[in-house]
């Protein structure tokens, strides 16, 4: 919605004597009256787009240890130009207003702004590596990455950045920062596919047709695939979202209504509201998680690292063989990994568990593409102090089944809503209660099975982060991509120094349970 000032209307007015009579006021002359000036109507947030309350929480989210950018990472061969990829974002992504606009608040809350002073020159930028001595190419590229997540972007001008590194590795890399306040991951992504060959900015977006080439099979993956994160507990949440649940929550909202809708529909009321008491004593009284030495207050420095991919059909294969979802397997090698890095540092994590938040994405397919924040959240507890690989596996598995119809995700979007009307100081308190209960943020997806192409050079590799909150210090991000599965963390540097000590543990942990998934009995059940 926009709103926007107009004069007022010229009318007479009447000072009146102490007695309180009317006495005749000599009128000025005749003048235009004079409209705000657009820099003050900028001023005072009375001109633009009113930003939602998820959206402008998220912009108020920011402090000195975590700023909310998702932050990527493409790997290109072979190279691409800077002005090649100038001239594509040009295209592309401006289409997208959002990224043409500031954000500015006030005192209701904040709007949507064109920038009159947009220059694409400050936002796709080139940048040339340097490395010390002995330093590799990718701790080069990492330590770039980590630099970048601690730099504010500018909040005069549209809040995200675009760096080229235009030689690495026999190619490019190019280094990816947007504000959370303008989407989530999901829509942020559908964005940068519209980047890649055979892409389109979304005024040209047309229905899916029945022969599809490339790029029809990519968006049918950004609006199929990439909107379920975690399988059936996202279609469930969407089920929850979209279905007769969401009518169920109008309903309690006017009470009234109800008494002429049918007895299904009554049944909902009664079948949402025990599983609602249920899910709001879950997020009320969660308790502290573990003390281990990846908790505490975060500084103001990060560090990033990944690792190579793994095969993503011997992922299928355990979760084959386990009955285990993709993801299952996915998340017991994450928490294996971290309890090898707490038991290599001396620690002894057995029976330990800690706490994830996972985003879970609450936008129809039809909505994929569309800017803002539409996801909410929900605690995962990683058994990271069980050592058998096997055991760990079916614990998460219980634990992911657990949360299988949760109203969580839909909890937590509302908690985000409530937070964005609050003064600042309540919403850091609300949120904070979070990071207290949290010691990682943890996003899972799944991408295109092909390699894509950008500017003709194919995108070989592809990782990103999201932010953490408050006090969490450590973000894990798991990306399947061209036929293999990538695994990225970044973390506080006061909690984690050196978060290639965790990459390293994945591989060894993933082969671990490949191994003994092999050496199972298959003649028996």
């Amino acid at each position: 919605m926009v709103t926007r000032i107009a004069p007022a209307p010229p009318r007479a007015s009447a000072a009146r004597s102490p007695a309180g009579q009317a006495r005749p006021r000599k009128r000025p002359a005749a003048r235009a009256t004079p409209s705000p000036t657009p820099s003050l109507t900028r001023a005072l947030g009375l001109d633009g787009e009113r930003m939602s309350k998820v959206d402008t929480a998220w912009l108020r989210m920011d402090s000195e240890s975590n700023l909310m950018m998702i932050v990527g990472v493409w790997i290109l061969r072979p190279g691409i130009t800077h002005a090649a990829l100038r001239e594509r974002v040009r295209e592309r992504m401006l289409p997208y207003r959002r990224f043409v606009q500031s954000a500015r608040q006030d005192a209701t809350g904040a709007h949507w702004l064109d920038d009159p002073d947009f220059r694409l020159e400050r936002h796709v930028v080139p940048h040339t590596l340097e490395r010390r001595r002995g330093q590799s190419e990718r701790a080069a590229l990492q330590e770039r990455v980590a630099d970048l997540a601690m730099q504010p972007l500018d909040p005069e001008h549209p809040l995200w950045r675009f760096e080229l590194v235009e030689r690495y590795d026999g190619g490019s890399a190019m280094i990816a920062r947007i504000h959370h306040c303008i989407a989530d991951g999901i829509a942020l992504i559908s964005v940068m596919m519209s980047l890649v060959d055979g892409g389109a900015p979304p005024p040209r977006r047309t229905p899916p047709k029945a022969e599809k080439n490339g790029m029809d099979a990519a968006e049918d993956w950004v609006a199929d695939t990439l909107i379920r994160p975690l399988g059936d507990l996202t279609a469930r949440a969407l089920e929850v979202a979209g279905g007769s649940a969401a009518r169920s929550f109008a309903l309690l909202a006017a009470p009234q209504q109800g008494l002429s809708d049918t007895l299904g529909q009554a049944a909902d009321i009664a079948r949402m509201g025990g599983q609602l008491a249920s899910d709001l004593a879950a997020l009320a009284l969660m308790p502290d998680d573990s003390p281990t030495r990846l908790k505490g207050q975060p500084g103001k420095t990060k560090r990033v690292a990944w690792c190579e991919p793994i095969p993503l059909d011997e992922v299928k294969a355990i979760g084959k063989a386990l009955n285990c979802s993709v993801n299952d397997v996915l998340l017991s090698c994450v928490a294996g990994a971290i309890g090898a890095y707490l038991r290599h540092l001396g620690d002894e994590p057995t029976g330990q568990e800690i706490r994830a938040m996972v985003p879970i994405n609450l936008r129809s397919r039809e909505d994929a593409w569309k800017l803002g924040n539409r996801f909410g959240l929900v605690p995962l507890v990683l058994p990271i102090g069980t050592d058998n690989p096997i055991e760990r596996v079916f614990a998460v598995r219980a634990r992911m089944n657990s949360l299988k119809g949760s109203l969580q995700p839909l909890l937590t979007y509302g908690l985000l809503s409530v937070a964005g009307l609050l003064v600042k100081p309540a919403q850091d308190a609300l949120l904070g209660l979070f990071g207290r209960k949290t010691t990682a943020v943890m996003t899972n997806l799944p991408g295109p099975a092909q390699k894509l192409q950008l500017c003709g050079a194919t995108l070989e590799q592809s990782m990103f982060w999201v932010p953490q909150t408050g006090t969490v210090g450590l973000g894990v991000s798991i990306l399947s991509y061209g036929g293999g599965v990538q695994f990225g963390v970044i973390s506080d540097t006061t909690l984690c120094p050196d978060p290639q000590q965790i990459i390293d543990q994945f591989e060894p942990e993933f082969k671990k349970l490949l191994t003994l998934t092999l050496m199972l009995p298959w003649g028996e059940r």
